[in-house]
């Protein structure tokens, strides 16, 4: 027999016990608009894995909502969307116009599904017309949940604090090896080299970062380079048994690196 064959299992709260334990004490209208909160960020959660759960395998793009159609990047990004989908990939952008509507746009001529996860904003942003799948959530954090859990890749396209902040998230969670090690890869390596420089000769130097996290990224300047890289990846992640661990793993469990 087993030390601890006599002791009682421990209990394990249920949703509703922690909201109680985390409220007690509070004022009966702090305590119910925060567990309201706490209900509706949940049910958000919900509605994007229903939304999404089917999804085998998706690169997310992220870039500018504010280039125009006439913009050579736009063109960039709609034949990046195209050379992904046409790989077998599905395409998950923000939803939003810009280089995100080009993305979504490339990969449904290519016959691939198109899913944009759109955010609520003071300046309305509308859902871009080229998505099979459009959700809009309110909280910034349950949308990167989105970005992040469904995604064999990531390519990052020319954008402003957005695209920057999207970027260093996914950056973050793969140094630290919260999520499994996927491609991060930079389109259009020129217009990257300066925030490299800046990392090298700045948190490098200083010791905030190790050389391998600069390997965490790749500079690409063809959405056909960008989508070997992804097919490669693609191919270690099979090869380790994670292309599909994201799916069978509990919430929050990190995946080891993949092979390099």
């Amino acid at each position: 027999m087993s030390p601890d064959s006599g002791r009682p299992k421990r209990h394990k709260p249920t949703f509703d016990e922690e909201l109680l334990l985390w409220l007690d004490g509070e004022s009966p209208a702090v305590r119910a608009a925060d567990a309201d909160r706490v209900r509706d960020i949940a049910a958000e959660f919900a509605r994007g894995f229903r939304a999404l759960d089917r999804i085998d395998r998706a690169v997310t793009v992220f870039g500018s909502a504010r280039t125009p159609k006439d913009h050579p990047d736009y063109e960039l990004a709609r034949e990046l969307g195209f050379c992904i989908g046409r790989a077998g990939f599905a395409v998950i952008t923000g939803g939003g116009p810009g280089l995100m509507e080009a993305a979504n746009r490339g990969a449904q001529e290519a016959g691939a599904l198109s899913v944009g996860a759109n955010i609520e904003l003071p300046h309305e942003q509308d859902l871009n017309p080229y998505l099979d799948i459009g959700l809009r959530f309110e909280h910034f954090f349950v949308r990167k949940v989105m970005f992040v859990r469904y995604a064999s890749a990531f390519v990052v396209c020319p954008g402003g604090y957005g695209t920057l902040d999207e970027l260093f998230e996914v950056l973050t969670l793969v140094q630290t090896q919260t999520v499994r090690t996927v491609p991060l890869v930079m389109i259009r390596a020129g217009d990257w080299q300066g925030l490299i420089g800046w990392l090298r000769e700045v948190p490098l130097a200083r010791g905030y970062i190790d050389a391998r996290d600069l390997e965490l990224v790749q500079l690409v300047d063809t959405p056909e380079q960008a989508t070997t890289a992804v097919k490669e990846a693609y191919g270690y992640q099979l090869a380790a048994g994670e292309a599909t661990q994201r799916r069978t793993a509990p919430a929050g469990e990190s995946s080891p690196p993949a092979a390099r």
